[in-house]
């Protein structure tokens, strides 16, 4: 007797729940995320063995580049727009509304405070080039974004990045003015150095 043959068919499979799945992670990723403004200077850091990590939020950061140009930001734009009043205060200069709310918005900077309005209103910031900010004895205005930050947040971490390729007596300037707002305990970023 014959054997019956019967039609073989593929098998299905329903890709519904996993395209639904893809397009979930991908909302909730872009809903999670948060995006930092975008760095004034590229800081190339040292490797060290140190383990110790920089907390990631509640932040004070003072860079330096590897031209030795210093660099400012603090986290949070509330207090990051109380610090600037301040300074803007403590140097006689009048910002509208607006210009608070942008520099609110934008990462750190390394301008002379007279330099800032004409960064915060320029079309392509990335045209700016920033000097850094001043830190000699007559006009060190570091030492004003430091005290005022101090004292708008006072529970903030301060960190220095410094650039493997700047000076040392930059970096012991930015220490020394540390020290003199009575900041003694501040974290010096690195690179981890690995292991072989």
């Amino acid at each position: 007797m014959p054997k019956i043959k019967l039609p073989s068919s593929s098998p299905s499979i329903d890709m519904t729940p996993m395209v639904d799945l893809a397009f979930l992670l991908v909302t909730f990723f872009m809903l999670i995320s948060q995006f930092r403004a975008e760095e004034a200077a590229v800081v190339d850091t040292p490797s060290s063995v140190s383990q110790i990590k920089v907390p990631e939020k509640e932040i004070m950061t003072i860079s330096v580049d590897k031209d030795n140009a210093v660099f400012f930001n603090i986290e949070g734009q509330e207090t990051r727009r109380k610090v600037f009043e301040k300074v803007a205060k403590r140097y006689e200069m009048v910002f509208s509304e607006k210009d608070i709310r942008e520099f609110t918005k934008l990462g750190s900077f390394g301008l002379p405070m007279k330099d800032v309005k004409k960064w915060i209103l320029a079309e392509d910031r990335k045209e700016i080039k920033h000097t850094g900010i001043p830190i000699d004895s007559l006009n060190n205005e570091l030492k004003d974004w430091v005290f005022n930050g101090r004292i708008t947040a006072p529970t903030y971490r301060v960190a220095i990045r410094g650039d493997q390729y700047s000076s040392y007596p930059t970096i012991k300037r930015v220490m020394d003015i540390l020290q003199d707002n009575k900041i003694n305990r501040f974290n010096l970023i690195t690179n981890l150095e690995r292991g072989d």
